[in-house]
């Protein structure tokens, strides 16, 4: 039996904080400031029976993402400690490719990674992004009102992440259908995983039998030889990434533009750049709240925890921009990037850039498009979806002055 440092605390007799429950998601800050009561690590459940450290401390954060000796990415020892149908085992279990693994294995990966997306000019991704954009509020502009999550920020990701992968526009709704059972870790996650692992299944069986101009074709071809089941975890990994915490991304930060009417105005007029909304929803409401997870090496004593060994340690993104120092108004300072949404050390976001291109590029197109959203619900009415992992709202309703495709003044 393991013999614990009388110094150290062992929360395995403590209650958890559950992550799981219905109040998390309309009241994550409840969760995280009794987990920090707990001190820079806290004891959480991420589904029934399913215990988790949670950092919730930047300088125990930073450790966690840079310490390799310590810390691994590898789940395969905790998997054997839970059911098969766990709802949280989509999200965690391990697969080959970038996120799940460590030292060499990891650097192949990332690195086809980061050759295969350096190949997408921005100038393209822009193109792409502008293509999405016309076509979605083609749809809706007339109408005079929207659901900018269900009508834009979803169907706009599948779109872009579709077209840069080699789908057609009509595949858009079974990748959202399968990523947001998973994502949400509920009853019907199992169904959500398999649904989405057989679209990327029939994706790489077909750019295996005839390449294309896109991702998947450029990793099945690349110098480093990754096998067709390396492409295929490759492709599920960053297919999904790309879609689901990019999607949160846009409807999170449209949320907090229209939410606050002197924001919107400075913002349409061009005098507030929309990196900036950006950056405070990366702070405030970072899309994947809970899903840096690592696990122990070793038994470790750890900032005044003993860690155990197969039992998830999450660095809680959520928590530190909840937790993180405000200047002396209380407020952030403009373009602080302090937070740690994109992660750190050697599983730092590879598409950073990407990322944030099409994200701004989205909303400054939007708001082109239709200059006088208007929100239907006040930001405290927002209702947002269930899940340990991330923060995604369940709707923004808005209305509008119709407008058509073919009117003067509307974005080419």
């Amino acid at each position: 039996m393991t013999a614990y440092p009388p110094d150290r605390h062992d929360f395995s007799r403590s209650a958890p904080v559950r992550l799981w429950e219905d109040g998390f998601a309309p009241d994550p800050h409840r969760y995280y400031a009794a987990l920090r009561a707990q001190g820079p690590v806290g004891w959480a459940e991420l589904a029934p029976g399913v215990p988790a450290y949670v950092v919730t401390d930047r300088r125990a954060a930073l450790e966690v993402l840079h310490d390799t000796e310590a810390f691994s990415h590898d789940p395969r020892a905790w998997e054997e400690t839970v059911p098969a149908d766990s709802p949280v085992l989509g999200m965690m279990r391990w697969r080959p490719n970038a996120l799940f693994a460590d030292g060499a294995a990891h650097v192949r990966y990332r690195t086809t990674l980061i050759d295969v997306f350096d190949l997408v000019e921005p100038h393209d991704l822009r193109a792409r992004v502008h293509r999405a954009v016309r076509l979605l509020a083609g749809r809706f502009g007339p109408r005079g009102e929207a659901d900018l999550v269900a009508e834009f920020s979803r169907p706009l990701m599948a779109l872009v992440l579709n077209d840069l992968f080699g789908l057609p526009d009509s595949q858009g709704d079974r990748l959202d259908a399968g990523l947001g059972k998973m994502m949400e870790g509920g009853a019907d996650a199992v169904e959500g995983e398999a649904e989405y692992a057989g679209y990327v299944l029939e994706l790489i069986a077909a750019k295996a039998e005839q390449r294309g101009d896109d991702l998947p074709s450029r990793l099945l071809d690349h110098p480093a030889g990754l096998t067709r089941e390396e492409v295929t975890w490759q492709v599920f990994l960053t297919l999904g990434a790309g879609y689901e915490p990019t999607a949160n991304l846009v409807s999170n930060t449209l949320s907090r533009i229209l939410g606050n009417p002197d924001y919107y105005s400075t913002l349409t007029s061009g005098a507030r750049p929309v990196m900036d909304a950006v950056v405070e929803v990366l702070h405030h409401e970072t899309p994947l709240a809970n899903y840096g997870v690592y696990y122990a090496r070793r038994p470790v004593s750890f900032h005044g925890v003993w860690l155990r060994t197969a039992v998830p340690v999450v660095v809680s993104y959520g928590a530190l921009g909840h937790f993180a120092e405000r200047d002396d108004s209380g407020g952030r300072r403009p373009n602080d990037a302090s937070h740690l949404s994109w992660g750190a050390g050697p599983h730092t976001c590879p598409v950073k850039q990407h990322t944030l291109l099409l994200v701004t590029e989205a909303i400054e197109r939007l708001t082109q498009w239709l200059p006088d959203l208007d929100p239907v619900l006040p930001r405290e009415r927002l209702s947002w979806r269930p899940g340990p992992f991330h923060r995604s709202l369940t709707a923004l309703p808005v209305r509008f002055s119709p407008r058509s495709p073919d009117q003067p003044g509307v974005p080419s």
